[in-house]
């Protein structure tokens, strides 16, 4: 008599589920998306990755924004095909995609930079190009720590020994 055994954490493991992912991208705000259209925008995204258990960060102003998502492999491909097909405004531009062991990113955080004194700050220790915020003249590693800088700050990230659940 032969026994046929089944692993289930093979099977549920064999699309990537097991394996997170960090995407960073940066993109332009197009002034039509500001005001009340840019807050419908940002909840719809907000709600859909809680869905999806995808992490994200995004730091926006009146003109660009970078965004940072984290989350299992099939969903990280899931969203950045929504974002491609579904905002053909945004035309991201992929800065980062690596494996990662622990998510850095708690929920949906969103900082709106102005021109504050602090967010200056956030950008001159970040931008070799001035205290404008343009992350199209910033170099991969200068968007990945302008991102931590902004919100490790303000305590809203995770340690790399912990862990979300």
């Amino acid at each position: 008599m032969q026994t046929i055994t089944e692993n289930i954490s093979e099977n549920s493991n064999k699309d990537g589920e097991h394996i997170l992912m960090s995407l960073t991208y940066i993109g332009k705000n197009n002034e039509e998306n500001s005001g009340i259209e840019l807050a419908r925008t940002l909840e719809h995204w907000r709600r859909y990755l809680m869905e999806m258990d995808v992490s994200s960060a995004v730091a926006i102003n009146d003109h660009y924004f970078i965004q940072s998502f984290e989350g299992s492999r099939p969903a990280i491909n899931e969203v950045l095909a929504k974002l491609i097909n579904e905002y053909l405004s945004v035309l991201p531009h992929i800065v980062e995609v690596e494996e990662i062991d622990v998510r850095k990113w708690n929920g949906y955080l969103i900082k709106y930079l102005t021109s504050s004194t602090e967010d200056e700050e956030y950008t001159l220790k970040s931008f070799s190009a001035g205290a404008d915020f343009n992350p199209y003249l910033m170099k991969q590693t200068q968007i990945t720590g302008f991102m931590q800088s902004i919100f490790e700050e303000k305590g809203l990230t995770i340690s790399k020994d912990s862990d979300i659940n």
